[in-house]
């Protein structure tokens, strides 16, 4: 059982006595790829694996759609008694991927919490990005504001529909690194057995509840500064494996490291011999520094025989706003990271213990 705490301040980390909450394993999957888990949907229940995405705020999973498409389970509509088709179109687009269908409504668990009549999607055309994956879907963790559907996430359903204080109003989230097991989303909880003791929490406020938006405010290698020339808003994306920020913000990074080379599609390579534990990046949070470990920032050599290593923080393209940060798993497998809908929102980061 995990040491379930609730969380109310940075100073203030008083034992959970009470409240409602769910804590939901998550596998990694394809070497830190995405973070998959189980939701249950219908009546009886119908048990499919969805990616846990902070990045989206749609829940949807496949259904009613062609085998050669969909090679993953999927839901069984005439199976639910509780089942509900809106008969309106479904349509999401994602940075890569989309996926498309009707709206739905019906009961959906996930980790022992419950939410009625909620809204999701039976998809029965997802693009290519998403066959021949054991996820059917994926759980959308966002702020409703940005929902392709217009209706609220499954967390904001539920608390709704619990009674008023019985869920604390955050989730918090443990990515291992090239660990199957082990991961852990924890609605109404924080586990501070995933927490490096003594680690504390710094909060950041959100700067937009659309994605859970933080200011990024530049980066630091080997110790010095690198100040972001403008305000970048940085979405902190479970659903993202990698980190992307603004152009020249990528290559004012790379010049501080030796070696460094712009590649194609955002990517830089660096000598391998230089990405090592002596090599320090970090990403400048609200004025905080927050590091990146080596293991992730480096994704391993351009080729087997090659000197060079591709870097883990990619310039992003002109098709996506000058002012916008993705900061993905490589970053959060070092953070226990906690999205706290009170205080006007914000973003908690504690040392994880990876």
């Amino acid at each position: 059982m995990p040491n379930l705490t609730l969380v109310d301040a940075p100073s203030d980390i008083g034992s959970l006595t009470g409240g409602k909450h769910g804590s939901q394993a998550l596998t990694d999957y394809g070497g830190d790829s995405f973070y998959y888990g189980p939701v249950n949907i219908g009546s009886p229940g119908q048990v499919l694996n969805v990616d846990v995405d902070t990045g989206s705020a749609d829940l949807w999973v496949q259904s009613n759609c062609p085998k050669s498409k969909c090679t993953s389970p999927q839901f069984n509509q005439t199976k639910s008694k509780t089942f509900k088709n809106t008969k309106q179109s479904f349509n999401i687009q994602y940075g890569s991927g989309s996926a498309s269908g009707q709206l739905a409504q019906d009961t959906v668990t996930v980790a022992s919490l419950t939410a009625k009549n909620q809204y999701f999607g039976v998809v029965n055309d997802p693009s290519e990005d998403f066959e021949g994956t054991p996820s059917s879907g994926l759980l959308g963790l966002a702020f409703s504001s940005i929902a392709s559907s217009g209706k609220p996430t499954f967390f904001e359903t539920v608390l709704a529909q619990y009674p008023t204080n019985s869920i604390s109003p955050l989730f918090s989230v443990f990515l291992t690194r090239r660990q199957s097991s082990g991961s852990q989303v924890c609605f109404g909880c924080y586990d501070t057995s995933k927490v490096r003791k003594g680690s504390g929490i710094t909060w950041l406020p959100v700067t937009s509840k659309t994605y859970w938006t933080v200011a990024m405010t530049g980066a630091v290698v080997n110790g010095r500064t690198i100040p972001a020339t403008n305000t970048i808003f940085a979405a902190i994306d479970t659903g993202t494996t990698l980190i992307y920020v603004p152009a020249p913000l990528a290559k004012s990074i790379y010049a501080r490291i030796p070696g460094a080379q712009a590649l194609s599609n955002g990517y830089y390579r660096v000598p391998c011999s230089n990405l090592s534990n002596s090599l320090t990046v970090s990403l400048m949070l609200n004025g905080s520094p927050f590091s990146i470990d080596m293991r992730d920032f480096n994704l391993g050599r351009v080729s087997a025989s090659s000197s060079y290593c591709v870097a883990g923080i990619l310039a992003l393209g002109d098709n996506f706003p000058s002012n916008l940060a993705i900061v993905g798993d490589e970053f959060l497998k070092s953070w226990y990271s906690t999205y706290d809908y009170s205080n006007g929102a914000r973003v908690g980061l504690s040392r994880s213990i990876n």
